[in-house]
Protein backbone atom coordinates (compact mmCIF):
# COMPACT_ATOMS: atom_id res chain seq x y z
CA UNK A 1 0.00 0.00 0.00
CA UNK A 2 1.28 3.53 -0.80
CA UNK A 3 1.89 6.23 1.68
CA UNK A 4 -0.96 8.11 0.48
CA UNK A 5 -3.25 5.41 0.09
CA UNK A 6 -2.38 5.07 3.81
CA UNK A 7 -2.62 8.58 4.83
CA UNK A 8 -6.05 8.90 3.56
CA UNK A 9 -7.24 6.13 5.20
CA UNK A 10 -5.71 7.18 8.22
CA UNK A 11 -7.89 10.05 7.95
CA UNK A 12 -11.07 8.62 6.49
CA UNK A 13 -11.04 6.73 9.74
CA UNK A 14 -10.36 9.91 12.13
CA UNK A 15 -13.28 11.45 10.52
CA UNK A 16 -15.78 8.76 10.98
CA UNK A 17 -14.70 8.42 14.73
CA UNK A 18 -15.03 12.30 14.95
CA UNK A 19 -18.17 12.16 13.54
CA UNK A 20 -19.37 9.27 16.06
CA UNK A 21 -17.85 11.70 18.51
CA UNK A 22 -20.37 14.43 17.38
CA UNK A 23 -23.35 12.17 17.84
CA UNK A 24 -22.45 10.85 20.70
CA UNK A 25 -22.18 14.86 21.69
CA UNK A 26 -26.06 15.17 20.98
CA UNK A 27 -25.42 16.63 17.08
CA UNK A 28 -27.29 14.87 14.48
CA UNK A 29 -24.47 13.63 12.40
CA UNK A 30 -25.19 9.93 9.91
CA UNK A 31 -23.37 8.58 7.46
CA UNK A 32 -24.01 11.10 4.98
CA UNK A 33 -22.61 13.82 6.54
CA UNK A 34 -19.43 11.92 7.22
CA UNK A 35 -19.35 10.96 4.15
CA UNK A 36 -19.73 14.25 2.87
CA UNK A 37 -17.12 15.25 5.56
CA UNK A 38 -14.25 13.31 3.49
CA UNK A 39 -15.49 14.67 -0.11
CA UNK A 40 -15.37 18.33 1.59
CA UNK A 41 -11.70 17.80 2.85
CA UNK A 42 -10.31 16.70 -0.69
CA UNK A 43 -11.21 20.52 -1.66
CA UNK A 44 -9.10 22.03 0.89
CA UNK A 45 -4.87 22.54 2.46
CA UNK A 46 -5.08 19.48 4.79
CA UNK A 47 -2.15 21.48 5.96
CA UNK A 48 -4.61 24.59 6.96
CA UNK A 49 -6.39 23.98 10.50
CA UNK A 50 -8.61 26.72 9.79
CA UNK A 51 -9.78 25.04 6.44
CA UNK A 52 -10.59 21.56 7.81
CA UNK A 53 -12.20 23.25 10.45
CA UNK A 54 -15.04 25.13 8.15
CA UNK A 55 -14.79 22.37 5.83
CA UNK A 56 -15.89 20.28 8.40
CA UNK A 57 -18.13 22.37 10.01
CA UNK A 58 -19.91 23.47 6.92
CA UNK A 59 -21.16 20.12 6.20
CA UNK A 60 -21.70 18.40 9.58
CA UNK A 61 -22.92 21.27 11.46
CA UNK A 62 -26.68 22.07 10.23
CA UNK A 63 -27.97 24.26 13.41
CA UNK A 64 -26.35 27.52 15.55
CA UNK A 65 -26.89 26.12 18.47
CA UNK A 66 -24.36 22.88 17.33
CA UNK A 67 -21.39 24.87 16.58
CA UNK A 68 -20.08 25.67 20.24
CA UNK A 69 -20.10 21.83 20.36
CA UNK A 70 -18.46 21.37 17.69
CA UNK A 71 -15.61 23.75 18.34
CA UNK A 72 -14.83 22.12 21.02
CA UNK A 73 -15.08 18.85 19.85
CA UNK A 74 -12.49 19.79 17.35
CA UNK A 75 -10.27 21.29 19.17
CA UNK A 76 -10.00 18.18 21.33
CA UNK A 77 -10.14 15.42 18.99
CA UNK A 78 -7.51 17.03 16.51
CA UNK A 79 -5.13 18.05 18.78
CA UNK A 80 -3.83 14.06 19.83
CA UNK A 81 -4.64 10.91 18.82
CA UNK A 82 -4.58 9.60 22.06
CA UNK A 83 -7.19 12.37 22.89
CA UNK A 84 -10.45 9.88 23.65
CA UNK A 85 -7.83 8.19 26.27
CA UNK A 86 -6.61 11.69 27.66
CA UNK A 87 -9.69 13.39 27.77
CA UNK A 88 -11.21 10.04 30.04
CA UNK A 89 -8.10 11.19 32.35
CA UNK A 90 -9.10 15.05 32.52
CA UNK A 91 -12.35 13.95 33.82
CA UNK A 92 -11.34 12.24 35.97
CA UNK A 93 -9.00 14.27 37.82
CA UNK A 94 -11.33 17.08 37.35
CA UNK A 95 -13.34 15.27 39.51
CA UNK A 96 -11.31 14.49 42.02
CA UNK A 97 -10.87 18.21 42.92
CA UNK A 98 -13.51 20.79 43.42
CA UNK A 99 -13.79 23.27 40.25
CA UNK A 100 -13.47 26.98 41.05
CA UNK A 101 -16.25 27.24 38.33
CA UNK A 102 -18.86 25.11 36.44
CA UNK A 103 -18.02 23.78 33.09
CA UNK A 104 -20.38 24.87 30.31
CA UNK A 105 -22.87 22.57 28.49
CA UNK A 106 -21.16 22.31 25.55
CA UNK A 107 -17.64 21.55 27.34
CA UNK A 108 -19.45 18.85 29.75
CA UNK A 109 -21.24 17.03 26.70
CA UNK A 110 -17.64 16.98 24.69
CA UNK A 111 -15.99 15.61 27.50
CA UNK A 112 -19.38 12.91 28.32
CA UNK A 113 -18.81 11.92 24.29
CA UNK A 114 -15.20 11.18 24.34
CA UNK A 115 -15.48 9.15 27.38
CA UNK A 116 -17.84 6.95 25.41
CA UNK A 117 -21.02 5.35 26.40
CA UNK A 118 -20.99 3.08 29.80
CA UNK A 119 -21.22 -0.61 29.56
CA UNK A 120 -22.18 -2.65 32.22
CA UNK A 121 -19.70 -5.60 33.62
CA UNK A 122 -20.83 -8.52 32.10
CA UNK A 123 -22.27 -11.06 33.68
CA UNK A 124 -21.07 -14.59 34.18
CA UNK A 125 -23.22 -17.82 34.54
CA UNK A 126 -21.65 -18.88 37.83
CA UNK A 127 -22.83 -15.87 39.40
CA UNK A 128 -26.25 -15.69 41.14
CA UNK A 129 -29.09 -13.34 40.14
CA UNK A 130 -28.77 -10.02 42.46
CA UNK A 131 -32.27 -8.05 43.38
CA UNK A 132 -32.01 -4.51 44.23
CA UNK A 133 -34.74 -3.92 46.53
CA UNK A 134 -33.91 0.06 46.82
CA UNK A 135 -36.73 2.48 45.93
CA UNK A 136 -35.10 4.96 43.67
CA UNK A 137 -36.49 7.51 41.65
CA UNK A 138 -36.83 6.54 37.93
CA UNK A 139 -34.61 8.79 35.26
CA UNK A 140 -38.07 9.82 33.72
CA UNK A 141 -39.42 11.40 37.09
CA UNK A 142 -35.90 12.81 37.72
CA UNK A 143 -35.55 14.45 34.07
CA UNK A 144 -38.91 16.65 35.52
CA UNK A 145 -36.90 18.85 38.30
CA UNK A 146 -33.60 18.41 36.56
CA UNK A 147 -32.48 22.00 34.87
CA UNK A 148 -31.80 21.84 30.89
CA UNK A 149 -28.72 23.74 31.16
CA UNK A 150 -27.47 20.85 33.50
CA UNK A 151 -28.59 17.91 31.42
CA UNK A 152 -26.24 16.09 29.24
CA UNK A 153 -26.64 15.07 25.50
CA UNK A 154 -28.44 11.87 26.39
CA UNK A 155 -30.54 13.21 29.11
CA UNK A 156 -31.75 16.71 26.47
CA UNK A 157 -32.53 13.38 23.91
CA UNK A 158 -34.89 11.93 26.53
CA UNK A 159 -36.31 15.37 27.22
CA UNK A 160 -36.86 16.49 23.66
CA UNK A 161 -38.86 13.10 23.60
CA UNK A 162 -40.94 13.93 26.79
CA UNK A 163 -41.57 17.20 25.40
CA UNK A 164 -42.61 16.14 21.77
CA UNK A 165 -45.63 14.16 23.65
CA UNK A 166 -46.75 17.57 25.64
CA UNK A 167 -50.11 18.54 24.69
CA UNK A 168 -50.70 22.65 25.25
CA UNK A 169 -54.80 22.94 26.12
CA UNK A 170 -56.27 26.71 26.23
CA UNK A 171 -59.66 27.29 27.73
CA UNK A 172 -62.16 27.62 25.12
CA UNK A 173 -63.66 31.10 24.63
CA UNK A 174 -66.92 32.27 22.96
CA UNK A 175 -66.44 34.26 20.01
CA UNK A 176 -69.70 35.64 17.86
CA UNK A 177 -70.18 33.04 15.50
CA UNK A 178 -72.60 31.06 15.61
CA UNK A 179 -73.20 27.21 14.89
CA UNK A 180 -76.55 25.43 14.13
CA UNK A 181 -77.72 22.98 17.24
CA UNK A 182 -80.52 21.34 17.49
CA UNK A 183 -80.34 21.57 21.48
CA UNK A 184 -78.92 25.07 21.12
CA UNK A 185 -79.84 27.89 23.66
CA UNK A 186 -80.77 30.70 21.19
CA UNK A 187 -83.42 30.81 18.49
CA UNK A 188 -81.97 31.08 15.43
CA UNK A 189 -84.93 33.39 13.27
CA UNK A 190 -82.97 33.62 10.24
CA UNK A 191 -82.78 29.64 10.18
CA UNK A 192 -86.18 29.49 11.13
CA UNK A 193 -87.71 31.43 8.37
CA UNK A 194 -85.44 30.13 5.55
CA UNK A 195 -86.65 26.04 6.70
CA UNK A 196 -90.28 27.88 6.45
CA UNK A 197 -89.64 28.68 2.88
CA UNK A 198 -89.41 25.15 2.17
CA UNK A 199 -92.41 24.25 3.32
CA UNK A 200 -94.22 26.74 1.42
CA UNK A 201 -94.06 29.91 4.23
CA UNK A 202 -95.34 27.56 7.09
CA UNK A 203 -93.19 27.41 10.25
CA UNK A 204 -92.98 23.72 11.45
CA UNK A 205 -90.17 23.49 13.48
CA UNK A 206 -88.05 26.38 15.27
CA UNK A 207 -84.18 26.43 14.20
CA UNK A 208 -81.48 26.37 17.29
CA UNK A 209 -77.86 28.00 17.35
CA UNK A 210 -74.99 28.08 19.70
CA UNK A 211 -71.84 30.02 20.05
CA UNK A 212 -68.81 28.53 18.98
CA UNK A 213 -66.27 28.11 20.99
CA UNK A 214 -62.47 27.86 20.04
CA UNK A 215 -59.30 28.38 21.91
CA UNK A 216 -57.67 31.80 21.69
CA UNK A 217 -54.66 32.42 18.91
CA UNK A 218 -51.33 32.03 21.13
CA UNK A 219 -48.19 33.86 20.03
CA UNK A 220 -44.47 33.16 21.52
CA UNK A 221 -42.06 35.51 21.98
CA UNK A 222 -38.54 33.77 22.48
CA UNK A 223 -35.13 35.35 23.50
CA UNK A 224 -32.50 33.47 21.42
CA UNK A 225 -29.37 35.44 23.00
CA UNK A 226 -26.45 34.59 24.66
CA UNK A 227 -28.08 33.55 27.68
CA UNK A 228 -30.94 32.32 26.96
CA UNK A 229 -29.39 30.16 24.04
CA UNK A 230 -28.94 26.92 25.90
CA UNK A 231 -33.39 26.67 27.22
CA UNK A 232 -34.05 28.47 23.44
CA UNK A 233 -32.64 25.19 22.06
CA UNK A 234 -34.74 23.30 24.06
CA UNK A 235 -37.63 25.00 24.24
CA UNK A 236 -37.86 25.40 20.12
CA UNK A 237 -38.81 21.60 20.59
CA UNK A 238 -41.59 22.68 22.75
CA UNK A 239 -42.77 25.27 20.18
CA UNK A 240 -42.44 23.11 17.41
CA UNK A 241 -44.53 20.73 19.17
CA UNK A 242 -47.39 23.75 19.89
CA UNK A 243 -46.83 24.34 16.17
CA UNK A 244 -48.04 21.37 14.77
CA UNK A 245 -51.16 20.26 17.20
CA UNK A 246 -52.46 23.43 17.67
CA UNK A 247 -54.18 26.34 14.95
CA UNK A 248 -53.66 29.92 15.06
CA UNK A 249 -49.85 29.91 16.39
CA UNK A 250 -47.35 32.92 15.92
CA UNK A 251 -43.84 32.28 16.95
CA UNK A 252 -41.37 34.79 16.65
CA UNK A 253 -37.53 34.89 17.85
CA UNK A 254 -35.74 38.17 18.87
CA UNK A 255 -32.29 38.77 19.43
CA UNK A 256 -31.05 41.73 18.56
CA UNK A 257 -34.01 41.77 16.18
CA UNK A 258 -36.92 40.08 15.69
CA UNK A 259 -37.95 37.09 13.09
CA UNK A 260 -41.30 35.17 12.62
CA UNK A 261 -40.68 31.34 12.11
CA UNK A 262 -44.50 30.09 12.34
CA UNK A 263 -44.07 29.01 8.78
CA UNK A 264 -40.93 26.84 9.04
CA UNK A 265 -41.49 25.20 12.73
CA UNK A 266 -45.23 24.30 10.53
CA UNK A 267 -43.12 21.54 9.21
CA UNK A 268 -43.42 18.13 10.93
CA UNK A 269 -40.09 17.01 10.59
CA UNK A 270 -38.48 18.95 13.48
CA UNK A 271 -34.73 18.79 11.99
CA UNK A 272 -35.87 19.63 8.59
CA UNK A 273 -37.66 22.62 10.38
CA UNK A 274 -34.85 23.79 12.67
CA UNK A 275 -32.40 24.01 9.86
CA UNK A 276 -34.97 26.50 8.06
CA UNK A 277 -35.07 27.80 10.97
CA UNK A 278 -31.16 28.26 11.66
CA UNK A 279 -31.48 29.70 7.79
CA UNK A 280 -33.77 32.85 8.56
CA UNK A 281 -32.75 33.83 12.33
CA UNK A 282 -28.94 35.59 11.80
CA UNK A 283 -28.63 36.57 15.32
CA UNK A 284 -28.58 33.30 17.13
CA UNK A 285 -26.39 33.62 20.66
CA UNK A 286 -25.71 37.60 20.08
CA UNK A 287 -26.95 40.54 22.00
CA UNK A 288 -30.48 41.30 23.34
CA UNK A 289 -32.71 44.60 22.53
CA UNK A 290 -35.65 43.35 23.86
CA UNK A 291 -36.97 47.15 23.80
CA UNK A 292 -36.26 47.13 20.30
CA UNK A 293 -37.99 43.58 19.53
CA UNK A 294 -41.29 44.44 21.33
CA UNK A 295 -41.63 47.48 19.59
CA UNK A 296 -41.02 46.34 16.42
CA UNK A 297 -43.60 43.51 17.17
CA UNK A 298 -46.22 46.32 18.23
CA UNK A 299 -45.19 48.41 14.97
CA UNK A 300 -45.30 45.55 12.18
CA UNK A 301 -47.24 42.18 13.30
CA UNK A 302 -49.79 43.56 17.28
CA UNK A 303 -53.22 43.99 14.89
CA UNK A 304 -52.27 41.26 13.10
CA UNK A 305 -51.88 38.41 15.56
CA UNK A 306 -53.42 40.03 18.64
CA UNK A 307 -56.90 39.73 17.85
CA UNK A 308 -59.65 37.81 19.47
CA UNK A 309 -58.57 37.75 23.18
CA UNK A 310 -54.84 36.35 22.40
CA UNK A 311 -52.39 34.85 24.30
CA UNK A 312 -48.85 36.01 24.59
CA UNK A 313 -45.77 34.26 25.84
CA UNK A 314 -42.67 35.77 26.58
CA UNK A 315 -40.11 33.91 27.29
CA UNK A 316 -36.92 36.02 28.32
CA UNK A 317 -34.33 36.71 31.46
CA UNK A 318 -35.16 39.98 30.94
CA UNK A 319 -31.17 40.92 30.61
CA UNK A 320 -31.56 43.74 27.78
CA UNK A 321 -27.90 45.43 26.14
CA UNK A 322 -29.34 48.48 26.36
CA UNK A 323 -30.50 48.49 29.84
CA UNK A 324 -34.33 49.57 29.95
CA UNK A 325 -34.59 51.94 27.28
CA UNK A 326 -38.02 52.59 26.14
CA UNK A 327 -38.70 48.99 27.38
CA UNK A 328 -41.48 49.94 29.75
CA UNK A 329 -44.10 51.71 27.04
CA UNK A 330 -43.54 48.63 24.49
CA UNK A 331 -44.29 46.17 27.59
CA UNK A 332 -47.51 48.24 28.43
CA UNK A 333 -48.51 48.90 25.21
CA UNK A 334 -48.08 44.67 24.56
CA UNK A 335 -50.09 43.99 27.91
CA UNK A 336 -53.17 46.35 26.83
CA UNK A 337 -53.50 44.59 23.35
CA UNK A 338 -53.66 41.22 24.47
CA UNK A 339 -56.08 39.72 26.99
CA UNK A 340 -53.01 37.66 29.13
CA UNK A 341 -49.22 37.92 28.89
CA UNK A 342 -47.37 35.67 30.29
CA UNK A 343 -43.73 35.75 31.48
CA UNK A 344 -41.34 32.68 31.28
CA UNK A 345 -38.13 33.34 33.06
CA UNK A 346 -35.71 30.71 33.83
CA UNK A 347 -33.87 33.02 36.43
CA UNK A 348 -37.01 32.30 38.56
CA UNK A 349 -35.45 28.63 39.29
CA UNK A 350 -33.17 30.41 41.76
CA UNK A 351 -35.44 30.60 45.10
CA UNK A 352 -33.66 34.16 46.16
CA UNK A 353 -34.47 36.28 42.83
CA UNK A 354 -35.23 39.11 42.78
CA UNK A 355 -35.38 42.12 40.32
CA UNK A 356 -32.97 43.93 40.71
CA UNK A 357 -31.75 44.86 36.66
CA UNK A 358 -33.56 47.78 35.11
CA UNK A 359 -35.15 46.15 32.38
CA UNK A 360 -36.73 43.30 34.39
CA UNK A 361 -38.45 45.85 36.74
CA UNK A 362 -39.54 47.91 33.93
CA UNK A 363 -41.26 44.36 32.47
CA UNK A 364 -42.84 43.09 35.56
CA UNK A 365 -45.62 45.66 35.86
CA UNK A 366 -46.86 44.73 32.42
CA UNK A 367 -46.96 40.90 33.07
CA UNK A 368 -50.07 38.85 34.14
CA UNK A 369 -48.24 35.93 34.99
CA UNK A 370 -44.39 35.78 36.20
CA UNK A 371 -43.01 31.54 36.39
CA UNK A 372 -39.83 29.99 35.94
CA UNK A 373 -38.94 27.84 32.57
CA UNK A 374 -36.26 25.86 33.49
CA UNK A 375 -37.46 22.15 32.92
CA UNK A 376 -39.98 19.47 32.46
CA UNK A 377 -41.85 20.29 35.83
CA UNK A 378 -42.08 23.95 34.48
CA UNK A 379 -43.79 23.33 31.21
CA UNK A 380 -45.90 20.90 32.81
CA UNK A 381 -46.87 23.62 35.08
CA UNK A 382 -47.47 25.87 32.16
CA UNK A 383 -49.69 23.86 30.50
CA UNK A 384 -51.93 23.40 33.62
CA UNK A 385 -52.05 27.11 33.85
CA UNK A 386 -52.96 27.81 30.26
CA UNK A 387 -55.90 25.11 30.67
CA UNK A 388 -57.88 27.11 33.32
CA UNK A 389 -59.64 29.90 33.01
CA UNK A 390 -57.77 33.17 32.57
CA UNK A 391 -58.62 35.46 35.77
CA UNK A 392 -59.45 38.91 35.87
CA UNK A 393 -57.01 41.43 35.38
CA UNK A 394 -56.02 43.21 38.87
CA UNK A 395 -53.39 45.98 39.22
CA UNK A 396 -50.00 44.13 39.36
CA UNK A 397 -48.37 43.15 42.82
CA UNK A 398 -45.15 44.52 41.22
CA UNK A 399 -46.77 48.03 40.59
CA UNK A 400 -47.54 48.18 43.88
CA UNK A 401 -44.73 47.07 45.53
CA UNK A 402 -42.42 49.84 43.43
Amino acid sequence: MSAAASTHGALAWNIMHFGHLLRRAGLPVGTVEILAAQEALTHVDLGDRLQVCTALRSVMVRRHEHEEVFDKAFSLFWRDPEAVRQAAVMALMAGEKAPKRRPDPASRRVAEAFGGPRQSKPRTEQEPPETDAVLTVSERERLQTMDFEAMSAAQIGATKAEIRRLVLPLDLRRTRRHRPDPSGGETDLRGTLRASLRQGGDILDIARRRRVERPPPLVVLCDISGSMARYAQILLHFLHAVANHRERVQIFLFGTRLTNITRQLRHRDPEVAFQMVAHVVPDWSGGTRIGEALAEFNRHWARRVLGQGAVVLLITDGLDREGAKGLAENMDRLHRSCRRLIWLNPLLRWAGFEPRSQGIRAMLPHVDEFRPVHNLASLRALIDLLSRPAPARTASLWRIAS
